[in-house]
């Protein structure tokens, strides 16, 4: 994970997404881009038809939000010590610990899943209904556009990341290429537990052999299998990441289509709702 994108903009969950991303690139020594992210004009006419904030407007305003959210990055990683960044080539080797602003203008969000194929995370923040809280559009472009893993924080900023890991196995082929991309933070851990959630798998290995294979990878993990009781399959996750004090939960991402979850809900939309803790997430 050397190389980490923030699409940065205005909202409560801000620091903690830039906390996030500091935690994990210290641990890899990684490079850290930041660019300034805005709604599309199209999301404005699709949620207010009769709304007056015109393309015009949106335009005018792109220098003032990217000024803004530069402003915020730069802040913070100059405040945190992470030092200027020079892009490598050929002859100075690896990107190291590192920040840069690179981007003129704020982009809409579609931007994320095209400019996150360059990197080896995304990390952004937990959606919310609440005015200041992060939108729901970046994180769907990253997750389903990227091809890259999302680092999804909440609003409370996180003190530690990947010390203590819980993996949401449901057998699935989502779940699979999440807990691939997560190899890296698991193999540092120092607790790995694997759960799975009887009521909630999918066709495909079972938790213990998919935990047999972490450990061929040198990965110590415990693997548990509990029941829904009265509650649902992300109300069991949560809970137990809760329990065992984890600090990251690792989870792949809408196993059942978007539009089943809307209508029937699922584990993914739970998690998304409510974790409070960061949560690693792929499609």
């Amino acid at each position: 994970m050397k190389t980490i994108l923030i699409p940065t903009e205005d909202h409560d969950a801000m620091p903690a997404v830039f906390e996030a991303a500091r935690l994990v690139a210290q641990k890899f020594d990684s490079y850290i881009e930041g660019f300034a992210v805005h709604p599309a004009p199209a999301d404005f006419v699709a949620v207010d038809p009769v709304s007056s904030l015109t393309i015009a407007g949106i335009d005018d305003n792109d220098e003032d939000v990217e000024r803004g959210a530069q402003r915020l990055f730069e802040n913070f990683m100059r405040g945190h010590g992470v030092p200027d960044a020079k892009i490598p080539d050929a002859e100075s080797g690896p990107a190291v610990y590192s920040h840069r602003w690179v981007r003129s203008g704020a982009l809409g969000d579609a931007f994320i899943g095209s400019h996150g194929r360059l990197f080896d995370l995304i990390a952004l923040g937990r959606p919310g209904r609440a005015p200041h809280d992060p939108r729901m559009p970046p994180l769907e472009a990253a997750l389903f556009e990227s091809g890259r893993p999302v680092l999804i924080a909440p609003s409370a900023v996180p003190q530690v990341i990947g010390r203590n890991v819980l993996i949401a196995w449901n057998g699935s082929t989502e779940q699979t290429r999440t807990t691939a991309f997560a190899l890296p933070l698991l193999r540092m851990a120092e607790q790995v537990t694997l759960v799975s959630v009887e009521g909630g798998m999918t066709p495909g290995p079972t938790g213990e052999e998919f935990a047999q294979y972490l450990r061929l990878n040198g990965i110590a993990v415990t693997a548990v299998t509990m029941g829904l009781g009265k509650r649902t399959t992300g109300e069991v996750i949560l809970d137990h990441a809760k329990t065992l004090g984890c600090d990251l939960l690792v989870k792949g991402a809408y196993t059942q289509s978007r539009l089943r979850q809307m209508m029937f809900g699922g584990a993914t939309r739970h998690i998304l709702a409510t974790a409070t803790l960061p949560v690693l997430m792929a499609h």
